[in-house]
């Protein structure tokens, strides 16, 4: 129900609109009356109704700088003013102020039922006109949002359709980022640098940045602190020509495994979990989980992932020679996996580990799949050997660098690269060993060097650079929260 006020000195006048209209019968409820612009106008604000009735000569307040103030709080708000036969300049400004109406004293209840009517009649087309371009709105983001997973899936050839959806915004889009995150909750709000469409594939949580300028500092910005506040994992793909889309969109989905794989809740970058170029990066969905579950050194996802492979193969009914190729396929990809701990030849079966040859010694289906699930197997317990026997030495390698090196951009890639390993491999290593990641570690070595310098009197905007956080913002809101405090505060008590 719509709800109206009335605000008039004649007393007269508000009996007379109060007892003699049948308000409900228009779908109105009368919430109250006031006889003074500031008695108006402290019930405008409590009330907050949608239609305001108000004479344009009251005491303290007149009725035109009540309805200024009311149009500034709630522009929506549909005014009718009453007016004498010799107040036409205060009509006018009325008018210019934006009411919907004016009325004529001496006020008679044909009038006001009249303009009740044309109210009505307004507000059920201004419904149906907003009713209207919410479907419109509706539809044009569900056809983007499709639009946009189709450029996700398909790449290149998706891009004519996309551009159709996206608007005329499409030609200052330079480049995409994709991330995935683990929260319905989780939004990025658009900027004038960026535009976000928002979609769900199945169980995945996307977001795709449209890049309207190559400075992403504001975006990563909010990615520094956003996800690690709400609590949760988010992932994110490099970024990438419009064409190349759908190279993000897997990076992501591989960055946010990796992150709820760590555990910790925050920004993973699919630069910070490494790559191999002996790997390519255009893997099924069944190939990647493999090398997840390797890296991992999770032997039972492994064998699952391996029985799952085997009933598709079985599915599929494919010839020898196909079943073995596709076997060959994966034992080879897990060697590679297992080379990341370490560069020499893997040395299982004595060094003389030959897969192509010992398959073609098998006769049978049967004898190919049990072969099979031993030789990833025994691939895997050789890493997970490997890592044990490196873990303390390496981690312990990459702990001094980092003490040595914190005011520096310093990357996990470097870091790996100094212990001579892969990436990915070296930071599932690091938080077997250290109990946290990476990143935590060297965060807390830059923080207790932030305190010694803030202690030390240091201004905080130096204090930031020096130990390797180029974003003030960034380095305020890490050190309060590990801290309890904000780095000013923190240097004023000392």
């Amino acid at each position: 129900m719509l709800k109206a006020v009335i605000f008039d000195d004649e007393y007269i006048v508000l009996q007379g609109l109060q007892m003699m209209i049948d308000w409900s019968k228009y779908g109105i409820e009368l919430v109250g009356t006031a006889s003074n612009g500031k008695d108006a106008l402290t019930l405008f604000n409590e009330c907050h109704p949608n239609i305001v009735f108000s004479d344009i000569r009251m005491p303290v307040m007149d009725g035109l700088q009540v309805i200024e103030k009311i149009l500034l709080i709630a522009p929506e708000t549909i005014c009718i003013v009453f007016s004498g036969f010799n107040e036409f300049e205060y009509v006018k400004k009325a008018l210019k102020l934006g009411v919907a109406d004016y009325l004529e004293k001496p006020i008679t209840i044909p009038m006001i039922e009249d303009a009740i009517k044309r109210i009505i009649e307004k507000i059920n087309f201004q419904k149906s006109i907003s009713s209207i371009q919410s479907k419109w709105e509706d539809s044009r983001a569900e056809l983007l949002e499709k639009a946009t997973l189709d450029l996700l899936l398909l790449g290149e050839e998706a891009i004519p359709k996309w551009r159709d959806s996206f608007g005329y915004e499409a030609d200052q889009v330079v480049c995409v980022t994709v991330l995935a995150h683990s929260s319905r909750d989780f939004i990025l709000q658009n900027h004038l640098s960026y535009k976000v469409v928002q979609i769900r594939n199945g169980k995945e949580q996307l977001l795709v940045v449209f890049h309207f300028q190559n400075e992403m500092e504001d975006l990563w910005g909010q990615l520094l602190s956003q996800p690690e506040q709400m609590g949760i994992a988010l992932g994110s793909g490099r970024t990438y020509k419009l064409a190349e889309a759908k190279k993000s969109y897997k990076e992501a989905l591989q960055a946010l495994r990796y992150g709820q794989f760590m555990a910790e809740a925050g920004w993973t970058r699919f630069e910070d979990i490494g790559e191999n170029p002996q790997i390519s990066t255009d893997l099924s969905e069944q190939e990647q989980a493999v090398i997840f579950n390797m890296r991992t050194g999770d032997k039972e996802g492994l064998l699952k992932q391996l029985d799952f492979f085997i009933q598709q193969l079985e599915g599929q009914r494919c010839n020898p020679d196909v079943t073995e190729r596709e076997i060959l396929k994966i034992i080879y990809l897990g060697m590679e996996v297992a080379k990341e701990a370490q560069e020499d030849v893997v040395k299982i079966n004595g060094g003389n580990f030959l897969p192509n040859v010992e398959i073609r010694s098998l006769n049978t289906k049967e004898e190919m799949y049990s072969w099979f699930r031993s030789q990833m197997e025994k691939i895997l317990d050789w890493s997970l050997i490997v890592r044990q026997q490196l873990k303390h030495g390496a981690v312990e390698k990459a702990c001094k660098y980092m003490k040595e090196n914190y005011f520096r951009d310093l990357t996990l890639q470097e870091v790996s690269e100094y212990v001579g390993m892969n990436s990915t491999y070296f930071s599932l290593l690091f938080k077997d060993e250290m109990k946290h990641s990476y990143i935590k570690y060297l965060t807390q070595i830059r923080l207790e060097q932030a305190k010694k310098l803030l202690r030390d009197g240091h201004k905080v905007g130096e204090v930031s650079k020096k130990v390797g956080y180029h974003s003030y913002r960034h380095f305020s809101e890490l050190f309060k929260k590990y801290v309890g405090v904000n780095p000013g505060k923190y240097r004023d008590s000392f």
